[in-house]
């Protein structure tokens, strides 16, 4: 089900009597214009563009993958309450408008359901010439995410690379599909499709994957970095490995997993991390994405507003969007 755009969530302090720019983000949102869908004789699907590359949120409220995950459920009111904080961020002068396409929830079971209509908003934002920024959500939304980068790419051989922050591999074979299956869902399209499945993973901890999802992700080709190789004295070395990885790829999905931060920046997710990766070692390298001028969409889950403390959860996490827009 979508869910409009609600202006009154873009709120926040206002500076107006105090000299030079005093903008905030919240002075910059503007609702994505959803247009009538035309065909043209190629039959892609497009809409009306908004300009090249202009950062468009849209949220998934979903806490239905993590609910069948076993895990602690919460994730879905995340949307909101990211785009309150983020609301609040100056406004810089690269800042010029920044769009909401709402939200796309998921409050009956029907998370396969929730996905492809996710997939069908990225996929139109994406024609619109936007780039998505999803709001988690359980990281069941990299599903829904990566569906529609790949129903706008579908036409077009290209070498897609997925980055992933995240303490887990996502790699889980059981369904039905949950917030811990998305990686391998993707990686059967792609060998059903004939495609190489170009999977990076950053911040894997080896205590919160099994002897089984090892062995899955070097069957698969998983490139992967450990949480204890991903602190700050290793950061130069993984931005090299990084930028080798960006040199070889044509387009970029970003997915970040906020329980690859440590437990004290990000207590407010369904499975805090003992160790984790510092955030200013995630934001270098989100940042080294952004700079490649490849990223085609970006998606941020596993925010928990009901675990959080001191909404230092959703600091981080804005931060982190920050950087994005």
């Amino acid at each position: 089900m979508r869910v409009p755009f609600d202006e009154k969530v873009w709120s926040g302090r206002s500076d107006d009597g105090e000299p030079g720019d005093t903008r905030r983000v919240f002075n910059q949102v503007v609702p994505f214009a959803f247009g009538r869908v035309v065909r043209h004789e190629d039959g892609l699907r497009v809409a009306p563009r908004i300009g090249g590359d202009a950062p468009v949120i849209v949220g998934f409220g979903s806490d239905e993958g993590v609910r069948r995950n076993q895990g602690r459920t919460g994730a879905a009111h995340a949307p909101k309450e990211l785009r309150r904080v983020l609301a609040g961020l100056p406004a810089k002068t690269s800042m010029t408008a920044l769009a909401d396409a709402g939200d796309v929830v998921c409050d009956d079971g029907d998370l396969e359901g929730a996905q492809a209509e996710l997939a069908n908003v990225v996929s139109e934002v994406l024609a619109s010439g936007g780039r998505p920024l999803v709001f988690g959500g359980g990281h069941e939304v990299a599903w829904g995410t990566y569906c529609g980068l790949h129903m706008h790419l579908e036409r077009v051989t290209r070498k897609l690379l997925i980055i992933n922050f995240d303490a887990h591999f996502d790699l889980r074979q059981k369904r039905p599909a949950n917030s811990g299956t998305p990686f391998d869902q993707i990686a059967n399209d792609c060998a059903e499709r004939g495609v190489r499945f170009n999977y990076a993973c950053f911040g894997i901890s080896d205590l919160s994957n099994t002897a089984s999802l090892f062995a899955h992700a070097a069957e698969l080709g998983v490139r992967y970095v450990l949480d204890i190789d991903m602190q700050e004295p290793q950061l130069p070395q993984r931005l090299a490995d990084l930028q080798r990885l960006l040199d070889a790829a044509d387009d970029v999905y970003l997915t970040i997993d906020l329980d690859v931060l440590p437990a004290a920046t990000a207590p407010g997710v369904s499975a805090p991390a003992a160790l984790g990766v510092p955030l200013s070692v995630v934001e270098a390298m989100v940042q080294r994405v952004r700079a490649s001028g490849k990223l085609r969409v970006a998606d941020i889950a596993e925010y928990n507003p009901s675990l959080d403390q001191d909404k230092r959860t959703a600091r981080a996490a804005a931060r982190l969007a920050y950087r994005l827009l």
